[in-house]
């Protein structure tokens, strides 16, 4: 009959041996798999990841790789525009990129000005603001928006009022305002003929889709939320500035005839290391206990053995979710946790399950924003994301797929959305599959969590892998070293058993995860 996961006969001396012949003493055992079938409800990250994404390392600091695409995400804003319809440089500086206002009369069909384009994420590696971090300024160090080409078409978002704005206005935006966008072409690329900014693209822009015909004036972004940097991600996202006033790239338009067009470098790599940790826990025990026969429990070893299998279980899974990269003094080596990683870098956002909606809980409609942000499909999938849940988040969230008190209301045109629409087993982990209109939420209780300001831990797993160390043909992933200690070895007459683990914890693509708390 085959071994439990919890059981050790396998493991265990059979005979009495001589010390000239230790047997299975000292042996090391590959325990990894089975290790990760141990109470998979009370380490779910642990199960899920070592089954979906083990990936061996040669090196206890690996590297991988970040890969974004940056056609996906073509945008920058255009911070300053200069209406002369001149050439660019010619007579130009970048102070004359001062206004924020276009007349009417440069906005017709065909009509010419000049913009300055500027971005917050950087060019090397693609690397994007995040919902909830401090992110990358405008126009700072290395975001220059390298993408722009002759003949390509750009939407740009405006804001559109009767007449000019007073004297002054340019630092704030008056109210009175409706939203519209222009459609131009980059008719020619250039830079001012003095002080250019060298984080900027400037531009001479073709109107090909003007505003409403009788408006009088179009604003184009606050010229003062932007100012070149000084305002981050978390101004514009709290002042709704992100995404409205994105300037996309949405195609591109040539003449017949035309030449093949420019093009540009896509560097959409970036370079991350991690590290492996090493996990150990033993098991103690005299010789005179192993012999000895109890109540309950007989074989005393067998009990001790199957609580410190799961021991050990339970030190990667909280690690793997609460510990911080580093390399301390005496150069060990401390993995990456999943919660560190995504505040520092990832999604966060609040959520409030206390109090009331409407006196600042937190309503079904406030997550399903929170979702519509989170699973962007440039970026994230549902398919993918495993959420895991504090106990009274898993409840919260099984509420909220029912009809929670004075939080739906009913029309003609109802459609609830959000729901619990079943379970699943997963590796022998239990999942509640709830419906949301941006996909299937993968949900599953993580105790660890309780005692944790974090409520839910998104994971995208296809940028998650668990990487125990493997080179040279010695496997460090977890293993039990029978016998390291014992009378047939030492002389001391007690047996000591290891159980070891040399694994760390790969994570990237931070805009992928995220965390409500």
């Amino acid at each position: 009959m085959a071994d439990s996961p919890l059981t050790l006969s396998t493991h265990a001396q059979t005979q009495v041996e001589s010390s000239f012949n230790t047997g299975d003493l000292r042996r090391r055992y590959d325990f990894s798999d089975r290790v990760s079938e141990l109470s998979p409800d009370q380490t779910p990250f642990f199960r899920v990841l070592s089954k979906t994404a083990k990936k061996a390392t040669t090196d206890p600091e690996f590297k991988t790789l970040e890969q974004r695409s940056m056609w996906h995400k073509r945008y920058a804003y255009c911070t300053a525009i200069d209406h002369d319809g001149t050439a660019i440089g010619s007579g130009d500086n970048d102070s004359d990129y001062n206004k924020v206002e276009l007349e009417s009369d440069k906005l017709q069909l065909d009509d010419i000005f000049l913009a300055k384009f500027e971005t917050d994420y950087l060019s090397a590696g693609n690397v994007q603001n995040v919902l909830g971090q401090t992110g990358t300024a405008v126009g700072a160090s290395g975001t220059k928006p390298i993408f722009f080409l002759e003949n390509q078409i750009v939407k740009i978002p405006v804001r559109v009022f009767a007449a000019n704005p007073a004297s002054g206005a340019n630092d704030t935006v008056p109210s009175g305002y409706t939203e519209d966008y222009l459609m131009v072409k980059i008719a020619a690329l250039g830079v001012p003929a003095a002080s250019p900014d060298a984080q900027a693209i400037y531009a001479k822009c073709q109107v090909i889709r003007p505003i409403a015909a009788g408006s009088n004036v179009a604003w184009t972004l606050p010229g003062a939320q932007y100012n070149h940097g000084a305002t981050n991600f978390d101004a514009m996202v709290t002042t709704g500035l992100a995404e409205a006033d994105k300037c996309y790239v949405v195609g591109s338009a040539h003449a017949e005839g035309s030449s093949f067009p420019s093009t540009y470098k896509d560097t959409p790599y970036k370079d991350v290391v991690g590290f492996t940790q090493i996990w150990k826990t033993t098991c103690q025990m005299t010789n005179t206990a192993r012999a000895t026969e109890l109540k309950l429990a007989q074989d005393e070893w067998a009990r001790v053995w199957k609580n410190k299998l799961i021991e050990h279980k339970y030190d990667i899974e909280t690690d793997l979710l609460f510990s911080s990269k580093q390399k301390d003094s005496a150069g060990v080596r401390y993995t990456a946790g999943i919660v560190d990683y995504i505040l520092t870098s990832g999604n966060v956002f609040s959520i409030n399950i206390t109090d009331a909606v409407g006196s600042g809980g937190t309503s079904s409609d406030d997550f399903l924003d929170n979702m519509s942000d989170f699973m962007d499909p440039r970026y994230n999938s549902s398919n993918a994301t495993m959420f895991m849940c504090d106990t009274a988040t898993y409840n919260w969230l099984h509420k909220l797929g029912g009809f929670q008190k004075n939080d739906v209301s009913i029309s003609d045109q109802f459609r609830f959305d959000f729901a619990v629409t079943g379970k699943k087993q997963l590796f022998g982990l239990p999942v509640t599959q709830i419906t949301t209109p941006y996909g299937d939420m993968n949900v599953v209780r993580n105790i660890h969590l309780d005692a944790s300001p974090v409520k839910i831990v998104a994971v995208n797993m296809k940028h998650a892998a668990y990487r125990p160390l493997v080179g040279n043909g010695v496997n460090r992933d977890t293993s039990i070293y029978v016998g390291v200690q014992s009378l047939e070895n030492t002389g001391v007459d007690r047996r000591i058993d290891l159980i070891q683990t040399e694994a760390g914890l790969e994570i990237v693509m931070p805009e992928a995860h995220a965390i409500w708390k």
